[in-house]
């Protein structure tokens, strides 16, 4: 039998690499997440898994993504500017590859109005690889489903800008507004830093009531700690909304090389 091998990164259930492979518990989303992934494979994102199908113990199956994960504590490299570059685009090319799959009959984990898109729902280093300082994939589409594109954009923003009081990272306020000009002119689309913001607030608020109900399930620590530090970070996110001013434009997408 071969030897399974458990993996850092997306935090929603265990994970094992099994060779080439990667297993995790399957659920009543999965057939829905692996459309979306034979989908965004089919017009050439080759950065996210391929779905394989199922093992005789019923977990998916899905191709190994090589790569350093960006896990914690949080390497300087990472904000090396080129990786906004190309988190932006990589999200912007996923969001625009799943619009066939937002009105079709798929059982999805999460759904969040208007439709937009189906959203990742945690694109986050942690759930990206890397590699020679750039990002080379995408993993852990368990909490997909269709939802705002800003929904996706504003978590990523709030994880590289970054804005998130554990990132490590050293950088004035001007710039962390600065680099979230140039992760939204990746994306491709004009979005205003405040309406970035005000978005990255909701999307704490939402976090921290999901994470307040796993702190009651399991009664982890960890938990209570992260639903706090959600809450002030939503706070600070919403106090920059309303001092922010200017938007991120495509044009715009290589200015301030900041890091």
């Amino acid at each position: 039998m071969t030897e399974e091998h458990a993996l850092t990164g997306g935090n929603s259930t265990a994970v094992v690499r099994v060779g080439e492979t990667v297993r995790r518990e399957a659920g009543p989303w999965t057939p829905a997440v692996h459309t979306l992934l034979r989908t965004l494979r089919a017009v050439g994102i080759d950065a996210v898994p391929e779905p394989i199908g199922f093992d005789d113990r019923g977990r998916e199956v899905l191709s190994f993504l090589p790569g350093e994960v960006g896990a914690y504590p949080l390497p300087g490299w990472l904000w090396d500017p080129r990786i906004l570059d190309d988190a932006g685009a990589l999200l912007r090319r996923v969001h625009e590859a799943s619009v066939p799959l937002v009105g079709q009959d798929l059982s999805w984990r999460s759904r969040a109005e208007p439709a937009e898109v189906i959203c990742h729902n945690d694109a986050a280093p942690y759930n990206m690889t890397f590699s020679g300082g750039r990002l080379t994939g995408l993993f852990d589409f368990d909490m997909a489903g269709p939802g705002p594109r800003l929904r996706d954009l504003s978590y990523l923003a709030y994880r590289l800008a970054p804005l998130a009081e554990d990132a490590g990272a050293v950088f004035s306020t001007e710039q962390r507004l600065t680099r979230i000009d140039r992760l939204v002119s990746a994306y491709g689309m004009v979005f205003a830093r405040s309406e970035v913001l005000a978005a990255v607030a909701d999307r704490l608020r939402e976090l921290a009531e999901y994470t307040d109900g796993r702190h009651r399930e399991t009664g982890n620590p960890e938990f209570a700690d992260h639903a706090a530090m959600y809450r002030r970070d939503a706070r600070r996110a919403e106090r920059l909304s309303g001092e922010a001013t200017g938007a991120a434009r495509p044009e715009e997408s290589r200015a301030g090389d900041e890091a």
